[in-house]
């Protein structure tokens, strides 16, 4: 890198974005974070220490840098025209399209001409996004998964319009992360949640309907199947609403009843447990959101 850091703008402040953000700045970017949350963007900082002091435990390649040398390349602000500065921006915003339709429209209007958005997304396809701007060519699907600095691979998701400079922009941006982007059409869910969702949804169902505790349906899947996490604990570090409204969106894309989210993710989402990031969800973090998993939720709950 060079001496004037390249700067990229992160929309949105939660559970993925503030990776996001401690990703870009531990490989020498600045960061322009937006979200109009003040403690969003607090907590977005604790996860820029944490990431700078346990990340390359984690991830042996993972640069090296001071938390408070991490913490002064990120500029946290409330206002979406302080991205005007970026040279690309990754939006990380909720999974409602009337949501994301409001933001990238006022997004395109921020930016200056030739500056890319990148769409962190679970479901809502690159193209309907990108004909809500001006700048069809330069949106692309970049879906990061949580945390994104301890992972090495990104699934990028490529538009009908996505252009070729910006797949190259994008290809050359990850790589800079240490990543590798593997390159997928634009359908609804793209590959990683067309296939995740159905498993989470079934986990859930299975608490649900059998009683049984969600470390049980976990321990299967790490200790027969050799997964780092089981279903469980990954819809509680993605977010119990994120994925409920995943799978809201994969239901209204495909009218496959497989994807009608069980009542207990409903449940779960009305009531606030939302997993780590509110302390509480299928397990019960204690007083400390984001840290390890504690007593289990009443398996039995319905909607």
């Amino acid at each position: 890198m060079s001496e004037t850091k390249r700067t990229i703008g992160v929309l949105g402040a939660g559970a993925i974005g503030s990776t996001v953000c401690a990703d870009l700045v531990l490989h020498g970017f600045r960061v322009v974070l937006v979200d109009t949350d003040p403690a969003a963007l607090d907590r977005a900082r604790d996860v820029v220490v944490e990431a700078a002091r346990f990340g390359p435990m984690l991830r042996p390649a993972l640069p090296r840098s001071a938390p408070e040398d991490a913490l002064a390349a990120v500029a946290p602000s409330a206002d979406l025209t302080a991205l005007a500065a970026c040279e690309f921006v990754v939006e990380n915003v909720s999974e409602r399209w009337e949501v994301k339709e409001e933001v990238y429209r006022a997004l395109d209007g921020v930016l200056p001409p030739g500056v890319g958005i990148g769409v962190n997304t679970s479901s809502i396809g690159i193209g309907r996004l990108a004909a809500t701007t001006r700048r069809p060519d330069l949106v692309v699907g970049v879906h990061f998964m949580n945390p994104s600095y301890l992972k090495d691979t990104v699934e990028v998701m490529r538009g009908a319009d996505t252009s070729e400079e910006c797949m190259t922009y994008v290809r050359g941006l990850l790589g800079d992360l240490g990543k590798t982007a593997v390159v997928v059409g634009d359908f609804p869910g793209f590959v990683s949640n067309r296939i995740s969702h159905l498993f989470f949804n079934e986990a859930a169902r299975l608490i649900e309907e059998h009683g049984l505790r969600p470390d049980v349906v976990d321990t299967i899947f790490k200790r027969c199947f050799g997964h780092r996490m089981g279903p469980l604990e990954t819809i509680d570090l993605i977010g119990v609403d994120t994925v409920t409204l995943t799978l809201d969106s994969l239901f209204d894309s495909y009218q496959d009843p497989r994807f009608q989210a069980s009542g207990l993710l409903r449940s779960l989402m009305t009531d606030g447990r939302l997993g780590r990031k509110t302390g509480a969800g299928f397990y019960d973090y204690g007083a400390s959101p984001g840290g390890s998993p504690g007593a289990t939720t009443n398996s039995r709950r319905k909607a």
